[in-house]
């Protein structure tokens, strides 16, 4: 016998493999406790012919997952989520021994995959980038800035655009991207540090939510002449200031609500039809996974500038997957700045 790993072990050439796994024990009620998951350990079966077995490197935590695990998951289900893995063993062509890929397997250390949900790291990926960034400024959150702005926001020179949750993984992107179309960017985050980093990054206007003495002030005073574009992250009141501020004909993507995740019953605030009426206004929900197509291309647009300098980037990394749970649970409470990630 030879040990390979904690978890990996070589008896007589076949790998065999115990994987870890955050399981959901119980949806949700209001806002996730320890109680809610369970650390499971099972035993993998030898990858067959197309298979290939994985082993994880980084794996994210996303403010999606708390309502899409309602209505995607089963309780006792493993927790759904990314991750960028190692391929330990490979009986699939497609994805030699040794390189990384993009997994759709959940919360779990290792993996045995058909191919099916994975996605080959971009080739040429600098040696200089962690590769955590594949789950972040250059992966899913990077291409839902990057859609929002360009095919539901149609954003152009010389615009205002506002967005709230900016300090996140995603609300990063979307202010850089809009200063490097040419537009003033107005942003909102919680805390005085993240303030601080969005000026850092470039945006025009930033301010603490949570210390201003009213929203509609704050917005007015960011921008008086008002808001032709909105990346809406929040809900709740923000939503309800925030369309009084735009301008006629002016333009919300709603890629988030992050306000009203956990509520256990659904906020109510002042209906925005006037408003949305009398300001003509255009609003559209979106995912990025409706323009996969395009995945490719606007990813190597992303890498192109990470590496001019153009996009900047910070990681909240949390060690061990042991701590997941409680990542999950911070980036919910609004610890990190930029993508909460966790390297095993």
């Amino acid at each position: 016998m030879l040990v390979l790993a904690s978890s990996c072990f070589v008896f007589f050439n076949k790998i065999m493999v115990q994987a870890k796994t955050w399981i959901l024990v119980k949806h949700f009620d209001g806002f996730p406790k320890d109680s809610d998951f369970e650390l499971k350990v099972e035993e993998l079966p030898e990858p067959k012919d197309g298979e290939v077995l994985l082993e994880a490197v980084f794996l994210s935590v996303d403010p999606y997952m708390r309502p899409f695990s309602r209505v995607r998951m089963k309780e006792g289900d493993v927790m759904i989520g990314t991750q960028v893995a190692k391929v330990l063993q490979s009986k699939n062509p497609a994805f030699p021994v040794g390189s990384h890929v993009i997994g759709r397997g959940g919360w779990r250390t290792h993996t045995v995959s058909d191919g099916a949900d994975l996605t080959p790291i971009m080739p040429d990926w600098p040696q200089d980038l962690s590769l955590s960034l594949a789950l972040g400024t250059i992966g899913m959150p990077g291409l839902t800035a990057l859609f929002g702005i360009e095919e539901v926001l149609g954003l152009q020179k010389g615009e205002t655009l506002l967005v709230n949750a900016a300090a996140g993984a995603v609300g990063t992107v979307v202010g850089q991207i809009a200063k490097i179309k040419g537009c003033k960017v107005v942003g909102s985050a919680g805390s005085d540090a993240k303030v601080a980093y969005l000026k850092e990054l470039g945006f025009d206007e930033a301010f603490n939510y949570k210390t201003v003495g009213s929203l509609d002030e704050a917005l007015k005073k960011a921008s008086p002449e008002g808001y032709d574009c909105f990346f809406e992250n929040v809900g709740g009141p923000f939503w309800t200031a925030a369309t009084q501020q735009m301008k006629n004909f002016g333009r919300i993507a709603v890629c988030g609500g992050i306000a009203t995740y956990n509520d256990t019953t659904p906020k109510t605030c002042p209906y925005p039809h006037l408003t949305m009426i009398f300001k003509q206004l255009k609003v559209e929900g979106f995912m990025q996974s409706r323009w996969e197509h395009k995945h490719p291309e606007s990813l190597k647009r992303l890498m192109g500038w990470v590496k001019e300098g153009k996009l900047k980037y910070r990681e909240h990394v949390t060690k061990g997957f042991d701590n997941m749970p409680a990542a999950f649970m911070g980036l919910l409470q609004g610890e990190n700045i930029g993508k909460a990630v966790i390297a095993v």
